[in-house]
């Protein structure tokens, strides 16, 4: 089984429609959205969710106002914000916690005189088992203000390869998240190829060094794709320059294509429409060779 990441140096280079491309091509795949803190895969591949599971990471402090003695310790000690006072002085105000400011540190807990402040695990979000027309998909949501989004990734990949295991599948596909930080880190690690999407632009050029500078520390292979190279094909040909002597493969170009946009709307991935662009990700499909 073999696991192919597709990642970006900065969000908006057109990741995720290389990744629903990629997952309608690849034969019986597996499919995983990494990007937890902005997934939209789901948005072109119309899963049919059979399985949800609460994802729970951290935790957070709450105030059992029967036993809460009003001494204010908890507000004397909390350096975030997180507890709120109503009321009158001490013994006599009520305190309770904001769980958006909470950090989960614990010190409230550890100094409350009267052991009245619960410290159970937060519910941070949901990752879910999908069936799609190109096959398995695992995906998740983290919730509002949540952290931990690279320990939801972990276990978004580690769905999948079960999945791909117990199934016989030959490919995981992954839509991982942009950047550098540690989502990404949980996304590749372990990976056996990342395919790097990136933009002819100077933020493109920045980003896309920081990115593979982090596949080689982890040392996973690299390729590299310029989405809508047309708009500036001095800049790609940089790009394309640098990646190649940073140690990565330059595995083809994506011009600019406003059918991209219609396959979005009528949820279909680039290749299943008639589009331009279609015959660029299927040359640098056939260009990876898995």
């Amino acid at each position: 089984m073999k696991e192919l990441v597709v990642i970006s140096g900065k969000g908006g280079t057109g990741k995720t429609s290389v990744t629903a491309s990629f997952a309608v091509l690849a034969d019986r795949p597996v499919i995983a959205d990494c990007d937890v803190d902005a997934a939209d895969l789901h948005l072109v591949l119309s899963p049919r969710t059979r399985e949800r599971h609460p994802f729970r990471s951290g935790r957070e402090a709450v105030i059992r106002p029967g036993d809460c003695i009003g001494c204010g310790a908890c507000l004397a000690h909390c350096r975030y914000d997180a507890v709120i006072r109503r009321g009158g002085g001490a013994g006599e105000a009520v305190f309770t916690i904001d769980p958006v400011a909470c950090e989960g540190c614990g010190v409230c807990v550890r100094f409350c005189p009267a052991k009245a402040i619960d410290f159970p695990e937060r519910l941070c979000g949901e990752w879910m088992v999908s069936d799609t027309r190109c096959g398995p998909m695992v995906h998740a949501r983290l919730g509002v203000a949540a952290e931990n989004s690279g320990k939801l990734v972990s276990t978004v990949r580690r769905e999948a390869r079960r999945i791909a295991e117990e199934g016989d599948h030959p490919l995981v596909v992954v839509d991982g998240p942009p950047g550098i930080g540690c989502p990404v880190i949980a996304s590749v690690t372990g990976a056996s190829l990342v395919v790097v999407v990136t933009e002819p632009t100077v933020s493109g050029e920045h980003d896309l060094e920081r990115v593979l500078s982090l596949a080689r520390h982890f040392e996973i292979p690299a390729a590299v794709c310029v989405n809508k190279w047309d708009l500036n094909p001095e800049m790609t040909a940089r790009i394309e320059e640098r990646a190649e002597r940073a140690g990565a493969r330059v595995v083809g170009r994506i011009r600019y294509d406003g059918s991209v946009t219609r396959a979005q709307m009528e949820e279909r991935a680039v290749v299943e429409i008639e589009a331009d662009c279609a015959a660029d990700i299927r040359r640098i499909w056939n260009e990876l060779a898995l």
